[in-house]
């Protein structure tokens, strides 16, 4: 391994595209052919292209060793108030497939969610997995999405919640677990959501205490980060709030 590849590997923060590439590639077996972090990119991006969706930014993430990594690719594309994403996941070490999910990125104040866990592609990295083609259907998966997702937000937007509803949700997450995050965000979600920074988080609706827990979310290294964001959807979901008023 070169210097260049091991200083990379010591950082804990979000990466460039051109830093991504840095990121040596393990040598392959005859069931099991690694695909190099920055190819992905570089496919998803060409994918994007044929479809005519552009990337208005984009962040990595990789584990110290270099095998696994998470990205968020943030399109031009989006709705009130946010920008369509779209989060993708890759490892070299067998420990999880590649995968795509759908997300947005609230542009207030800059919060990552996606709106569900990673949706793993058909095919494993064997000899005769084509990338190409399992990124087109990929994409297309994440595209039908983008509607059922605004329909969800603007649900959220308009779902009241009483203070206990939201106290007994954010001890659910931290306290007892349900979400597997620190706990000791626990108190900065409820902070955030009682005493939002922003006006148009005012306490009250699904959509604030969504945001108070991504705003939290933001303390956690770029991978657990990326993960918790994806459960924190369903997690929601789950709990039956959406949907109308909930007291």
């Amino acid at each position: 391994m070169t210097e260049a590849p091991s200083m990379l590997l010591s950082q804990t923060g979000k990466l460039t595209r051109q830093e991504l590439a840095l990121v040596p590639t393990p040598l392959g077996t005859e069931t099991h052919r690694p695909i190099a972090h920055a190819q992905v990119i570089e496919a998803i991006i060409e994918t994007l292209g044929f479809r005519h969706i552009a990337v208005h930014a984009e962040e990595y993430a990789v584990s110290k060793d270099g095998m696994k990594m998470f990205g968020v690719l943030e399109l031009q594309t989006g709705f009130e108030g946010c920008r369509f994403a779209i989060g993708v996941r890759n490892a070299h070490d067998k420990s999880m497939r590649l995968a795509l999910t759908v997300g947005y990125r609230v542009l207030v104040c800059d919060n990552m969610a996606f709106h569900g866990d990673f949706e793993p592609l058909l095919a494993k990295h064997s000899k005769h997995f084509r990338l190409q083609d399992a990124l087109s259907i990929g994409v297309d998966q994440m595209q039908r999405n983008f509607d059922p997702m605004v329909k969800a937000v603007d649900l959220w937007r308009g779902a009241q919640i009483t203070d206990v509803t939201a106290k007994l949700v954010i001890y659910q997450a931290f306290i007892e677990g349900e979400l597997d995050v620190p706990r000791h965000l626990a108190r900065q979600t409820h902070d955030l959501y009682f005493n939002p920074p922003h006006d148009e988080f005012a306490p009250g609706t699904m959509w604030s205490l969504s945001n108070a827990f991504t705003s939290a979310f933001k303390e956690l290294d770029p991978i657990p980060q990326y993960r918790a964001t994806a459960r924190l959807a369903p997690f929601l979901e789950a709990r039956a709030l959406v949907g109308g008023s909930v007291g």
